[in-house]
C-alpha cells in the first residue's frame, strides 16, 4: 500500500471517528441520569438499606423479593395498579381520547379549537390541582352529588366509598386530552379517498372504522398505549392527594406502597425492590403492545 492510500485511510478513519463525538454528550447524559440510577436501584433492591439506624448496608440477596411476594399488601397493590391502569389509561384515556378525536374528525376548525381547548384544560393542570378539583367534584356536597340529587339519588362520599373509581375518573380526565391530540394528528393523515371508496363499495361507517381507519393508525395506537401505560404506572401525587391509598389499602397502588415502605417505614431496600417490580411491569407491557400491534 502506497503512502497516499495510507494517508487517505488515516483521514477517513479520523472522519469516521470524529462523527461519533457528537453522540458523547447524549451518551453521558443517558448514563448519568438513566442507566446508572437504574443499576444502582437494582443493587439497592438486594440490600437491607434503611433511612434510619446505625447499621451499615448489607447485601441480603433475594430476601427483599422473597418477603415481597409473601406480603399480601404487595399483591393487593399489584391488583389495584392493574385495575387503575386498565380503567384510567387503556379504557379512559385511550378509548375516550380516540372517540373524541374521531367525532371531531372532519369538523370545522372553529369547533375543533373550542372543544379541544375545553378538553385540554384537564391536561395542562398540574396533578395536585387536578386532585383538588376532583375532590371537590366528588365530595358529598360536590357537583356530582348535586346533579345526582336532582335525579333523586342520595349523596355519596365517592373518595371514601368508591376510592378506586374516584382516582380512575380523575386520571382519565387528566390524561384524555393527550390521547385526543395524538389520535387527531393520526386520523388527519388517513387518506380520505380510501375511506370514500369503501363507502361507495357499500361499507358502513363502522366497517370503515374497523377495517381501514384503525389498521391504518395501529402504530399510533401502540405508541400511545405505551406512553399512557408508563405515565399511569408512575402516577403518585394524584392518588396520594385524593385518597392517600386508602381507606386501608383499597386504592393503594405500587407507587403509593413503595413510598410508604421506603419513606414512611424507612425500609429503603425493600422499597427499591418494589420499584423494580413496577419497572418490570412497564417493560413487559410495552413489549406486549409492540408484539400485539405488530409494529
Amino acid at each position: 500500500m502506497d503512502a497516499a492510500a495510507i494517508k487517505s485511510n488515516s483521514i477517513h478513519g479520523k472522519i469516521n471517528f470524529s462523527k461519533y463525538l457528537f453522540f458523547v454528550p447524549s451518551v453521558l447524559l443517558m448514563l448519568g441520569f438513566f442507566v446508572v440510577p437504574v443499576f444502582y436501584t437494582l443493587y439497592m433492591s438486594f440490600t437491607n438499606s434503611a433511612l434510619t439506624g446505625t447499621s451499615s448496608t448489607q447485601f441480603v440477596g433475594l430476601s427483599n423479593y422473597i418477603s415481597m411476594f409473601q406480603d399480601t399488601t404487595v399483591w393487593t397493590s399489584m391488583v389495584n395498579t392493574i385495575v387503575f391502569l386498565v380503567g384510567s389509561s387503556l379504557i379512559g384515556q385511550q378509548v375516550i381520547g380516540f372517540l373524541v378525536a374521531y367525532m371531531m374528525k372532519n369538523k370545522n376548525s372553529s369547533f375543533r379549537r373550542v372543544i379541544g381547548a375545553l378538553i385540554l384544560i384537564g391536561w395542562i393542570l398540574p396533578e395536585i390541582i387536578v386532585a383538588f378539583c376532583m375532590i371537590t367534584f366528588l365530595a358529598k356536597g360536590g357537583t356530582l352529588n348535586s346533579i345526582a340529587g336532582v335525579l333523586g339519588a342520595k349523596p355519596v362520599e365517592w373518595a371514601f366509598t368508591h376510592p378506586m373509581l374516584s382516582i380512575i375518573i380523575a386520571n382519565a380526565w387528566h390524561g384524555t386530552a393527550f390521547s385526543m391530540m395524538i389520535f387527531q394528528a393520526a386520523l388527519d393523515d388517513v387518506p380520505g379517498d380510501i375511506e370514500e371508496a369503501c363507502i361507495v363499495d357499500g361499507a358502513n361507517s363502522f366497517q370503515v372504522l374497523t377495517h381501514i381507519t384503525i389498521p391504518y393508525i395501529k402504530g399510533t395506537i401502540s405508541t400511545n398505549m405505551m406512553l399512557n401505560t408508563l405515565q399511569t404506572l408512575g402516577v403518585f401525587g394524584l392518588i396520594f392527594t385524593m385518597t392517600g391509598g386508602g381507606p386501608g389499602t383499597k386504592s393503594t397502588t405500587l407507587p403509593i406502597f413503595m413510598y410508604r415502605t421506603a419513606f414512611v417505614n424507612y425500609q429503603l431496600g425493600y422499597g427499591t425492590a418494589i420499584s423494580m417490580i413496577l419497572l418490570l411491569i412497564g417493560v413487559l407491557l410495552s413489549i406486549f403492545y409492540v408484539k400485539a400491534m405488530k409494529v
